[in-house]
């Protein structure tokens, strides 16, 4: 590792919030908290766009999932770009039993889904949300002693469960 420019790193420590451009407020709401069970947290106008609202969703770790919304969008399940600097997917930690529920519900919902996929670490889980976007439902197959991270463990080796 060059350690000449150390002193020009930025450390992060956590993802603050990812902000997605979504359609209308109800299907931002239907799908964030109705689907994937997020509580919606609050709304305000996006402060960069008076046409827009700013939809706030707490994925279950504390941050947050934010959506600009438009009244005059509506959705478009078309399979959104994945050119290069676009976002591949999200991924949202799910526990164990609540995976092995996923294929039911969706199935309940006749949700199109791909999967499970068994990555040896991990197990997956792929759909799209309304405007096309691709999201994993994913759960570890090994567990995090206390006091350590999920990145201590993968950096240092992991034990399915």
């Amino acid at each position: 590792m060059d350690t000449s420019s150390l002193g020009q790193v930025i450390p992060t420590q956590a993802v603050h919030h990812i902000t997605l451009v979504g359609a209308n407020r109800q299907t931002s709401i239907d799908f964030w908290q109705g689907l994937l069970g997020m509580p919606f947290v609050f709304e305000q106008p996006n402060l960069d766009n008076p046409d827009e609202s700013h939809l706030y969703f707490d994925p279950g770790d504390g941050r947050l999932i934010t959506i600009f919304t438009d009244e005059t969008r509506t959705p478009n399940a078309q399979r959104v770009p994945q050119d290069i600097g676009a976002v591949h997917h999200i991924a949202f930690e799910v526990s164990q039993s609540t995976f092995e529920q996923i294929e039911e519900r969706f199935n309940a919902r006749k949700q199109a889904f791909i999967g499970p996929k068994d990555r040896g670490f991990m197990k997956s889980i792929y759909f799209r949300d309304p405007l096309g976007l691709l999201i994993e439902l994913a759960h570890y197959t090994f567990t995090v002693p206390e006091g350590f991270r999920t990145a201590d463990v993968m950096i240092n080796g992991f034990e399915p469960t």
